[in-house]
């Protein structure tokens, strides 16, 4: 991750992951980024698309946690990454 990167990360984590410490969010910056893609404001969403290369936010995408993404944003960014939308992720039990 380069310094501008970082630099956009950690002003994202001082807000989108309020109740941790900057530090605390920045041990998952993809946490962080998936915060940001799923609740963030369009001016954050046009930065994150300025820091991170399609690649990195389709990583993000792909390693999400259930629940880390609303159906709105999850369709948004898949469309507008791969043009597709896989189903969310689901909590399945054993």
């Amino acid at each position: 991750m380069n310094e501008a990167q970082k630099e956009y990360l950690a002003k994202a984590a001082s807000r989108y992951i309020w109740w941790k410490t900057v530090n605390e969010a920045m041990d998952n910056p993809q946490r962080v980024l998936a915060q940001v893609m799923n609740i963030g404001v369009w001016d954050d969403m046009c930065k994150l698309v300025e820091f991170f290369s399609e690649n990195e936010l389709l990583d993000v995408l792909d390693s999400a946690e259930v629940g880390q993404f609303n159906e709105r944003s999850w369709y948004f960014w898949n469309n507008r990454l791969s043009g597709t939308a896989p189903s969310m992720p689901e909590r399945s039990l054993p």
